[in-house]
Parts: C-alpha cells; structure tokens; sequence
C-alpha cells in the first residue's frame, strides 16, 4: 500500500486578532489548518465562523482564496502517512464536520497555554490544537499534548518537507517559475 501525503498550513492573516498573539508569540505564523489535498481543496481547522468577528469561532472548512486566506501569507508543508493514518484523520475531520455545531472554539485553552496548563475541554479547540489532535492518527509525531501545542511546535516536526511559502491566494504556483526558480539556484551552485 502507498503513503499519502497530508498538508499543513501555516498562515499570517494580518487581523487585529493575528497581530496582538504575534506580540506574545514573537512568530510570523500564528495560525495552522490541515488539508488532505495538494490543491488545497479541503483545508480544515478551528478559528473565526464570520471573518468579520474573531469572538464567533469553532470548526471551519476554509477556502484558499475567500475571506481572511485572500491576503494571506504562509508556508505550507507535506507529511507523509500511510493510507490508514489518512483515513484515521479524515474520518476524525468527517466527523467533526458532521457534528460541527457541538463543537466551539477554545479561547480559555490559549490562556492555558501561555500558564503552561494542560487543559483539555470537550469538543473544544484552538486551531493547532485541532490540527494536533487529527495528526495524532500518525502515532510518534508529536511530542506534546494537543492541548499545549502551538504553531510553532507543529512547524518544527521533522517528519514535515517544505511545499510553498507566500502569497496563499498564488498557490499553487505555476510549474514553470518552480522549474525557472531551480534553474537559477543550480546556476549559482554551479557558477
């Protein structure tokens, strides 16, 4: 049986919400969904319900080129799992999806993080603790509880191989400015 590759994105918004947790987190990144496709059609993860709003939250199915991801910056990474940790994860996600309205958004979990307190509320999330939990199918990733992961410790997981970073509304980048970027980079190695 083959591997299947999940994809996490990392993403800087710039709201107001975005820019108050950089100044406690210091990071460029502070928000983080999943996607089970390379085209990035189903991007999943807890955060804001109404774009305009950031105190209605819970799980969301968010789109690459609508409401806050149209400005968007971010970096994207793949992980390689095997095709029961795929379906593990995307049935866990399925069945949030499905129940979505049991399920808010766990604003007291990011006070507990910074108090370094493992708090765990039914069907409550913060966005990485989310994406922690569905990657927890793929058994000896992760080092921490869900509970007190944070973007950057999901950023910092070996096991991740780099896709795409910038303009999340430019991905995926069209295949002959990757082939015209590592020409370039084998002309500087090389010359």
């Amino acid at each position: 049986m083959e591997d299947r590759k999940i994809y996490i994105l990392f993403t800087d918004t710039g709201t107001l919400f975005t820019r108050l947790i950089k100044i406690y987190t210091r990071e460029s990144y502070n928000h983080v969904s999943i996607a089970f496709d390379d085209q990035l059609e189903e991007i999943y993860s807890f955060g804001r319900k109404k774009p305009t709003n950031p105190f209605i939250g819970g799980f969301i199915r968010e789109r690459l080129k609508e409401g806050l991801f149209k400005r968007a910056k971010c970096v994207i990474y793949s992980c390689r799992v095997s095709e029961q940790e795929y379906k593990q994860m995307r049935a866990k996600v399925k069945k949030i999806e499905r129940e979505k309205e049991k399920y808010r958004y766990n604003l007291i979990g990011l006070l507990a993080i910074i108090l370094h307190f493992d708090l765990n509320r039914k069907n409550a999330f913060f966005c990485s603790q989310f994406v922690a939990t569905i990657l927890n199918e793929k058994k000896g990733l992760l080092m921490k509880p869900p509970s007190l992961t944070t973007p950057r410790d999901l950023m910092n997981i070996d096991e991740f191989n780099f896709v795409y970073q910038g303009m999340l509304h430019t991905y995926p980048v069209p295949e002959e400015l990757v082939t015209m970027h590592l020409e370039r980079i084998s002309e500087r190695l090389v010359g």
